[in-house]
């Protein structure tokens, strides 16, 4: 029997043959990995630390404290990233800008640096060492404010401008326009954009570790201390549990917030022409270049600073690269290969995960079950890499062949982290296919399976070499559980600078600088690619 659209336009409920199979066996596959590589490791930690201490932990006034800064700072963070971020939106739907693709890529490079390079960009720019609470909630905020730009963008670019336009001609100026017509419709989008951005500044961990000093901690960075450095099991899973409670509420409403945007994306398909701004429009577009100036502002200064010591200009740094001894076993371009190899096991890993993981979420007819699979394969984002990393070296000696010594260890936990951000690019492009497409191949004989590969996959293409790129450079930056896994004689380049920021002394301060600066241009570099064959803004991020 044949439903209806609410265009009027029926819809086969008729599934292709092995249908339920190609679920069955896809979602094994996922949740499987799932299971092995991030719920047995986090589940063994926290029943080896919840043996003894959690009422100490939790009674603590200290603990309640450390809350309080990692929720406070992460509303803030959000706050700004959001007021800073809608400028930005306004730009990328409304204004034909020349060489969009350019503008896109500035304003995602800071998304995707590794959070160590923008804790020392902001060092860089305040010119001191000192722990400053603004400054991690200004870099917190800097480093998410392209989630909101491209997310409220997204549906913005999508909204009949009809609607703005009739409230304009009868009498309401652009503000009121804006309150009153724009900003309800744009309201799914912010609320998303908001959730995620919170959720990514509530576990910040290399810029809160750079610019805290110590003095400011959040949780993720106190389950690293008392895990890595006290040894206190106990304490950092109280503290894992809680850390969790947040994250599973930022989840629950990022993914109310996201099926209120797909809804309201999907009456809008075509998208709405750009145009020259008037009057007070110019305003956003004047806000929008500030916003712009203040993105570059700490990239330039850790550009400087990396070939600027006390003795004054010096490419030091960048020498010292090359060699060995010292502080590194290794020399930092082997270091530099390592975060490469590293990176490119995670991303192929990761891209199987992630598109089989949505060809799995557009199959399913429950949308509650796609609901709490989508909500698990986000929970890697929220859960403290250190925690996953620690509960690897207790759990994976039990599996063939003891994964804690395998070199592919690390491309392991960085895929977890990378994964979320795979299927919140594809799985929204895949969700726009219209089904007649595979009904009509199902009607041709086509297997679920052949469906996929022929129909899906290429309709999705740009998005998963959008999703490959996007992650490869978030694993060549990833330093949470690689800080942790990373073998001393072979470090990964953040680990690297990890190791030369706690160590005294100029040129080892020079060459963290210089290892930065390397980073900063590889990504910026990966994302000008990525925008450049990027189609169209459909994805999550």
């Amino acid at each position: 029997m044949n439903r209806a659209r609410a265009d009027g336009t029926p819809v086969s409920r008729a599934r292709p043959r092995g249908h339920a199979a190609f679920i069955t066996v896809g979602a094994a596959l996922v949740l499987g990995f799932l299971g092995v590589f991030f719920a047995w490791p986090v589940a063994a930690i926290l029943r080896l630390g919840l043996s003894s201490g959690l009422d100490e932990v939790l009674t603590a006034p200290e603990t309640w404290r450390i809350v309080a800064f990692t929720l406070g700072q992460a509303a803030a963070s959000t706050l700004l990233a959001v007021a800073a971020g809608m400028p930005l939106a306004y730009l990328l739907a409304r204004v034909p800008v020349p060489g969009k693709a350019l503008l896109r890529a500035l304003i995602t490079v800071p998304f995707v640096l590794p959070t160590l390079v923008v804790g020392m960009a902001f060092r860089a720019l305040l010119g001191t060492a000192e722990p400053n609470a603004w400054a991690i909630v200004s870099a917190n905020a800097f480093f998410n404010i392209a989630v909101v730009a491209r997310t409220v963008s997204g549906l913005w670019t999508q909204l009949d401008p009809r609607a703005t336009d009739a409230a304009r001609s009868l009498g309401a100026g652009p503000f009121r326009a804006f309150r009153t017509v724009t900003l309800p419709a744009l309201r799914p989008a912010l609320w998303s954009a908001a959730a995620v951005v919170f959720l990514f500044c509530s576990t910040s961990f290399g810029v809160v570790l750079v610019l805290g000093g110590g003095r400011y901690r959040t949780l993720e960075t106190e389950i690293y201390l008392r895990t890595v450095r006290l040894l206190d099991l106990s304490g950092a899973a109280a503290l894992s549990l809680l850390q969790f409670a947040a994250v599973l509420a930022a989840l629950a409403v990022a993914a109310i917030a996201r099926g209120r945007r797909e809804n309201a994306l999907a009456p809008h398909r075509s998208r709405a022409a750009a145009r020259r701004p008037s009057g007070l429009e110019w305003i956003p577009v004047g806000c929008a270049v500030v916003v712009l100036g203040a993105l570059t502002a700490p990239i330039i200064a850790l550009l400087v600073r990396s070939v600027n010591s006390r003795g004054g200009w010096s490419l030091a740094g960048y020498r010292a690269l090359s060699g060995t001894g010292g502080v590194l076993d290794v020399s930092g371009w082997q270091a530099a290969w390592n975060s490469l190899r590293a990176a490119t096991d995670a991303t192929w890993m990761s891209l199987l995960l992630g598109v089989l993981a949505c060809l799995v979420l557009t199959s399913l007819r429950s949308r509650w079950a796609a609901e709490l699979m989508d909500a698990a394969l986000m929970l890697p984002l929220g859960i403290s890499a250190v925690t996953v990393g620690f509960g690897y070296l207790v759990t994976l000696h039990v599996l063939p062949g003891d994964l804690r010594t395998s070199p592919l260890l690390v491309p392991f936990a960085q895929a977890l982290v990378i994964t979320p951000l795979v299927i919140r690019t594809i799985l929204p492009v895949l969700r726009s296919v219209d089904p007649r497409v595979r009904a009509a191949a199902a009607t041709l004989g086509a297997g679920p399976w052949r469906i996929r590969r022929e129909v899906d996959l290429p309709l999705a293409g740009r998005a998963v070499v959008t999703a490959a790129g996007l992650g490869f450079v978030v694993a060549l930056g990833e330093f949470g559980a690689t800080g942790f896994l990373a073998r001393p004689e072979a470090p990964t380049l953040p680990v690297a600078i990890s190791t030369l920021l706690s160590r005294p002394g100029e040129l080892n301060t020079q060459m963290a600088y210089a290892a930065c600066a390397l980073l900063m241009l590889v990504t910026a570099g990966a994302v000008l690619i990525i925008e450049t064959l990027r189609s169209d803004s459909s994805g999550e991020f």
